[in-house]
């Protein structure tokens, strides 16, 4: 159930770590130096086998106790040398690397924030999720250890053999034995362990996945009584991620089989050719105790190959599917076009300023000829909206209506921008949105959808999310009074009271009208409201409406709408059929002359609603009903 397979092209693990060196640079001095200590401190340790030989050749031979102890003094001080520069290492990458992974964390958070709408329906949030965690983990762990003892090992591997070889270069020689097996297992190590630790960190983010929805929905899970299934479910997966994992170890098993036994036996067969050698008097004890320790020495360098290797290739998979993200396209800015949108924020509705021109047949929120497809939908099926042609004049609520799956929520997401339009073009007040900087235009459109989305944080923090920085108390108070929410002031912490994750700690309805305050509390200049009143009982919903009606006077709004109490808080109404408009009108109107709008409304009994109303009522509307609305073609 992965949203994103595994790749299967070849790629370099060295150049898809490269890619980290933007956010290695600005720490580079510290790390450049922790890789010089650790390097010294190898060299340290390759010291003292020769200071060993030193020792068997000169005070040992020759019987000399204060030799010994001085040799000793020397031992002791190399190693203690050698601790130091490694803690010192240790202490050098340690904050640098915190402050990489925080940066990296910050940039995928920053850049999810900027991709389109579009991503994060592919995306599944447990795969995002385990990117900015999981994945980050492994690369901080791969620049502090990994990265640096490649490093260090192969010039600790390469400095030990010169000094094996320039001990006794036939001895040398069957140490270097089996290095040419070495290298081979390693190449093919490399190529299977990639694809395994790849499929293995995408299951660990279908597995989040399945643990974060199966938190979200807990109350779905026990209300069915699905709590076996799902933990069948989450088992599975548990299960094919173990058998992925079991994978990694035995590969990781297999370099180790053959790179702890070729240089044992390589050992081994140096140790019984330089006792024969000594023995002989060819070689000289303290040159073979100096040969035996240094390749014994070189022993941690050579075994540590396989998991370096292992961990290398980890964070090479991390690195691709953190820039998997990275390299999506953020939604496309517009240009700063200062003038035009200054003017948009001065203009108000209401009578004309006698210093400015009355508003024209631009302004308001008009569609012009919009089409908009799935990015994606199959290319041979049809728009989900075709040749939209809509106008909302200023100061004017227009009602959207339509059945089910006509396109209704998916017209309103074009107005913020949530969605990018296929063809055609939508503007505001005559400026087109894709002229306006996206932060501008949603501090000028306010949104409320069907299903409301609340925070981990206050009731007044979530409210106050859709103002400015400069609102407060009073704008608070005066949304929760129009979204008829001041149940907010009896919660135990009142408007500080945290409402937890998602918002569930509150009803359907609790949470609709704070998602409505957060529309209006900022005053904005044009409001979507894609059927915020659908979770509220009816006696909450006239209030609600009595109180929206003040707003939506001053306001530009579209309004999706399924009932006719909220069709009725409108000005016109607009009919959405087989993604076009078909029909532009008054309530009224729209149910006397169309017989789809006349069946979606049908669902209210009351004459005023359906239209069966008396014959004087019917002749006072057909007197008073206007010609054909230029706005709708």
């Amino acid at each position: 159930m992965s949203t994103t397979p595994a790749t299967t092209k070849e790629r370099s693990a060295v150049r898809t770590l490269l890619r980290l060196w933007p956010y290695v640079r600005p720490v580079r001095v510290r790390l450049f130096t922790a890789a010089f200590v650790a390097v010294l401190a190898s060299c340290v340790g390759l010291v003292i086998p020769l200071v060993l030989k030193w020792m068997v050749d000169g005070p040992v031979t020759e019987q000399d106790p204060a030799g010994v102890w001085l040799g000793a003094l020397y031992l002791l001080l190399l190693g203690l040398a050698e601790a130091l520069l490694f803690g010192l290492r240790r202490w050098l990458v340690a904050r640098p690397l915190s402050h990489v992974e925080a940066e990296m964390r910050a940039d995928l958070y920053r850049h999810l924030q900027r991709l389109p709408v579009e991503f994060h329906d592919r995306w599944a949030s447990g795969q995002l999720l385990s990117r900015g965690t999981t994945d980050l983990m492994l690369l901080r762990m791969f620049l502090a250890f990994p990265l640096t003892f490649l490093l260090v090992n192969g010039v600790t591997i390469l400095v030990g053999v010169a000094i094996m070889l320039m001990q006794d270069w036939t001895l040398g020689l069957v140490i270097l034995g089996p290095a040419v097996p070495v290298l081979i297992t390693c190449v093919i190590f490399e190529r299977r362990y990639a694809e395994v630790a790849r499929r293995a960190q995408d299951q660990v983010g279908d597995l989040t996945t399945v643990v974060e929805e199966g938190v979200l929905g807990i109350r779905i899970i026990k209300g069915f009584g699905r709590h076996r299934s799902q933990a069948r479910a989450f088992r599975e997966l548990s299960r094919t991620l173990r058998g992925t994992e079991l994978r990694k170890a035995r590969l990781l098993a297999a370099i180790w089989a053959v790179i702890v036994t070729l240089p044992e036996v390589a050992i081994g067969a140096a140790l019984v050719l330089g006792a024969v050698q000594v023995a002989d008097g060819a070689l000289s004890a303290g040159t073979l105790v100096a040969f035996l320790s240094t390749a014994l020495a070189l022993r941690w360098p050579v075994d540590s190959i396989g998991f370096l290797l292992a961990m290398s290739q980890e964070a090479a998979t991390a690195t691709e599917r953190y820039f998997e993200v990275m390299d999506e396209a953020p939604e496309a800015e517009a240009p700063q076009r200062g003038a035009g949108l200054s003017h948009m924020r001065l203009r108000r509705v209401g009578t004309p300023s006698p210093h400015e021109p009355a508003p024209d047949d631009n302004e308001g929120i008009r569609f012009s000829s919009v089409t908009f497809r799935y990015p994606d939908a199959p290319a041979d099926s049809p728009p989900t909206l075709d040749r939209i042609d809509l106008h909302i004049r200023p100061g004017e609520s227009m009602a959207l209506v339509g059945a089910t799956g006509s396109g209704k929520t998916t017209l309103t997401a074009l107005v913020p921008r949530l969605h990018e339009v296929t063809s055609g073009r939508i503007t505001l007040d005559g400026e087109d949105i894709t002229a306006i900087p996206r932060a501008s235009l949603r501090a000028l459109v306010a949104v409320a959808f069907e299903e409301p989305t609340l925070f981990s944080a206050s009731v007044g923090d979530n409210v106050l999310m859709g103002a400015d920085d400069r609102a407060g108390a009073e704008e608070l108070h005066r949304a929760l009074s129009v979204a008829q929410a001041e149940f907010a002031h009896a919660l135990p912490q009142g408007t500080d009271t945290q409402v937890g994750e998602q918002g569930l700690s509150l009803s359907g309805g609790q949470r609709q009208r704070l998602a409505l305050a957060r529309a209006v509390v900022g005053s904005p200049r044009f409001l979507v409201l894609d059927d915020p009143l659908s979770a509220l009982d009816v006696h909450t919903e006239a209030a609600v409406e009595a109180a929206l009606r003040d707003v939506l006077a001053d306001t530009t709004a579209l309004i999706v709408a399924h009932r006719p109490s909220t069709v009725l808080l409108a000005d016109r109404v607009a009919l959405l059929s087989g993604g076009r408009i078909t029909a532009v009108g008054t309530h009224y109107e729209l149910l006397r002359t169309n017989a789809e709008y006349a069946h979606l409304m049908s669902g209210e009994t009351s004459g005023e609603t359906t239209g069966e109303t008396t014959g004087e009522e019917s002749e006072e509307e057909s007197e008073e009903e206007p010609e054909e609305d230029e706005d709708y073609r």
